[in-house]
């Protein structure tokens, strides 16, 4: 019995083996085939060391070095060159509030009209302040010319006659202050309403109608459309290449426009958390731009050396750019590294070198390179 228990035991344990060897090849082969060890290897361009015969008809090209200039970019904001706060010079009740944000307004257009009744009422104080003056005025200047006519007749003493003196030079003060009184209060009536000091457009609304205004706050912005400009932060290394007149590229992102500014303003200050400038810049103000757009501005520096080739030039392979170097009448395929696209040429970083030859790819091929 103990060797029959002991023979099932051995063959469940060979059973088992045999499985798990059976498995472990099935698992291999798959990962054998899933990895192309089976199937037909594509060949790979090679990188310098294959060479083949030039083909008849080949538009060949050196590489060029070209001077180019080289620019640095500073970010901006638009701005625009005349912005308004229109503020309250007085404490009152608005009473009307007609104009809203985005509106255009003219100059010496109503924008805000403040409860008056208070200032009325002061200026009709000091009119009636000014008629008792004028009238004061008027009897002390009388009895001044009496007084003058009674002393040339001995009639008044010389005290009598200086008092008449006086007393009309004091009624003609008291009368030119009452004039400014009432002129002041006229003037404070006039603050009563907020009429619009530019032709602009309104972009900021701080109150409404019912709200009390108090001197200085401010409860409108408008500023001038017509006149923009970009702020610009310059960082301190490259504000001294720059000078007022100076012409500077420039670009609105946004409206996926190019120019030209002139730089009308450097702040002399620099910002001390960011070690930088403020530089304004303005130009012909193109339509469709508004304050607060995102901009940038480029900097001159010194020219950059290129080594440039055609796009045509160039083969992809996959992740791979590469070029047909042509010497000797052979063609020589080699990897090169590319950088910036520079109208209708391309940049090489590294591969080749001033003066190489490489040969022009067909028309049409769309710049792959099938292996062979």
């Amino acid at each position: 019995m103990n060797q029959k228990a002991s023979s099932r035991s051995l063959l469940a344990a060979l059973g088992t083996l045999l499985v798990a060897v059976v498995a472990t090849a099935v698992v291999g082969w798959m990962l054998v085939s899933l990895s192309g060890v089976l199937h037909e290897k594509v060949p790979q361009p090679s990188g310098g060391d294959a060479a083949e015969a030039l083909p008849d008809g080949s538009e060949i090209v050196e590489v060029r070095r070209i001077e180019r200039p080289r620019y640095e970019s500073a970010v901006g904001t638009i701005k625009p060159v005349h912005e308004v706060a229109v503020a309250s010079k007085i404490m009152a009740v608005i009473e009307q509030l007609p104009v809203t944000a985005g509106q255009q307004v003219t100059v010496g257009q109503v924008l805000a009209v403040l409860d008056d009744d208070t200032l009325t009422a002061r200026l009709r104080q000091a009119e009636a302040a000014a008629d008792a003056a004028r009238a004061a005025a008027e009897r002390a200047a009388l009895d001044y010319g009496r007084a003058e006519r009674l002393r040339a007749q001995n009639v008044v003493t010389q005290a009598e006659l200086d008092a008449a003196v006086a007393a009309d030079r004091s009624a003609q003060a008291d009368l030119q202050r009452a004039g400014q009184t009432v002129e002041e209060a006229r003037v404070m009536l006039a603050y009563a309403q907020l009429t619009s000091p530019i032709d602009g457009i309104v972009v900021d609304r701080r109150a409404e109608a019912g709200d009390t205004a108090v001197p200085g706050q401010v409860l409108l912005t408008l500023y001038d459309p017509n006149e923009m400009q970009m702020v610009a932060s310059v960082r301190e290394g490259l504000v001294t290449r720059l000078e007022v007149g100076q012409e500077v590229p420039a670009r609105l992102e946004n409206l996926d426009l190019d120019c030209h500014a002139t730089i009308r303003e450097i702040v002399p200050e620099s910002q001390a958390a960011s070690r930088t400038f403020q530089v304004k810049v303005s130009g012909p103000c193109p339509p469709g731009v508004t304050s607060g757009m995102f901009g940038r501005i480029s900097i001159p520096l010194d020219n950059e050396s290129l080594l440039v080739i055609p796009e045509r030039a160039i083969r992809r392979v996959g992740q791979l750019t590469m070029v047909d170097l042509v010497d000797n009448g052979r063609v020589v395929r080699r990897a090169v590294r590319i950088g910036r696209p520079i109208e209708g040429d391309r940049e090489i970083l590294s591969g080749l070198a001033e003066g190489d030859r490489v040969r022009l790819m067909e028309a049409g091929s769309g710049g792959e390179l099938s292996a062979r």
